[in-house]
């Protein structure tokens, strides 16, 4: 049951909080959990238990049979950034709901919150989806398209259809869930699912299948697939070894560029968190010098904390920007000829 602060930055299947907000008071060893006392088998005491579980919050377990805290022994378990991500899309759905009911009317939007989330929808739409996916975005001349804009516009019809609009949802979906998840680092005593590569991983395989249905749609099955080789004009007998291994070389390369999708987003929101960790912890270990010294390497730490915290909350904004503008720069290389 030691503790280790880097267990802070993983995944688990509690909520520690301030040790005076949860007591657990357990009377006997039969009170205490079985998978900790299987743990622990040396703490024959139930006050040493007590003392190590009070301020952890333990997350009921109706499908599975815990190891550890950290691990699970058989069966599924619900563990804390499970939780927290239902809490985001939970909050997203609300809204979501609240905007897309105050904006169906057409009228303009009113009030401080209504514009901030209209303005930050629209700028994902018209700065990311619609440069990323849409076909001027892919060689097409720009001055052309707005000609032919401006003529739909001055004969009364409606505007060109754009390609990017239809990832437009998926897009927002994306961009607030991470935002959300990262956000939630910065609560305390929640975390951030985004420091997770479970949850990084299971983020880039829906911009993976993304890029799969819709450029198979697009194209067709063997047309998805041969349109990951370039265009060239190569001679037979070197078309017949080439092509076969520029074909691997790509769907390799189409693999790797959304595996790295993944650890970007992780390798990111975890170093900001190991190095909050690593400045608080100087107050610790300074603590078993002097009291002088331990006070100034305390409001040392404490500034700068808060100003890297400052900082989290910037790359929570422009990491859950990246993923998105990543996600549609593959969305769109995926329905676009080569």
């Amino acid at each position: 049951m030691s503790a280790n602060p880097i267990y802070h930055l993983k995944d688990c299947y509690f909520f520690e909080v301030p040790k005076a907000l949860w007591r657990h008071g357990w009377r006997t060893l039969e009170d205490v959990p079985a998978f900790l006392r299987q743990g622990s088998p040396e703490v024959g005491d139930v006050a040493a238990f007590n003392e190590a579980m009070d301020g952890k919050i333990l997350i009921p377990q109706p499908f599975a049979e815990l190891e550890s805290l950290y691990a699970v022994k058989s069966g599924f378990g619900i563990s804390k950034y499970m939780i927290i991500e239902l809490v985001v899309a939970a909050a997203m759905l609300a809204i979501f709901t609240w905007v897309a009911s105050r904006l169906r009317s057409g009228a303009a939007p009113k009030g401080p919150v209504l514009n901030l989330f209209e303005a930050m929808l629209l700028f994902i739409r018209d700065n990311i989806a619609r440069p990323a996916i849409d076909d001027h975005g892919h060689g097409h001349d720009d001055h052309e398209v707005g000609h032919h804009e401006s003529q739909a516009h001055g004969h009364g019809h409606a505007a060109v259809a754009h390609a990017g609009d239809r990832f437009v949802p998926l897009l927002w979906t994306l961009f607030f869930f991470v935002l959300g998840c990262n956000l939630m680092g910065m609560v305390p005593w929640a975390g951030s699912p985004t420091a997770s590569f479970s949850v990084t991983l299971a983020l880039a395989g829906v911009t993976f299948a993304t890029v799969v249905v819709a450029g198979m749609l697009k194209f067709g099955v063997l047309g998805f697939f041969g349109n990951q080789v370039p265009s060239m004009d190569l001679p037979l007998p070197l078309a017949i070894v080439l092509k076969p291994m520029i074909f691997a070389i790509e769907m390799l390369g189409l693999c790797i560029k959304h595996l790295i999708l993944a650890v970007r987003l992780l390798a990111n929101m975890v170093a900001g968190h190991l190095v909050l960790l690593g400045i608080m912890g100087l107050i610790s270990a300074a603590a078993s010098y002097s009291m002088g010294l331990w006070a100034t390497v305390t409001g040392i730490s404490v500034v700068s904390s808060a100003l890297f915290s400052v900082l989290e909350l910037f790359v929570a904004f422009l990491q859950a920007y990246i993923f998105t503008f990543l996600s549609a720069l593959f969305i769109g290389a995926s329905v676009h000829q080569h």
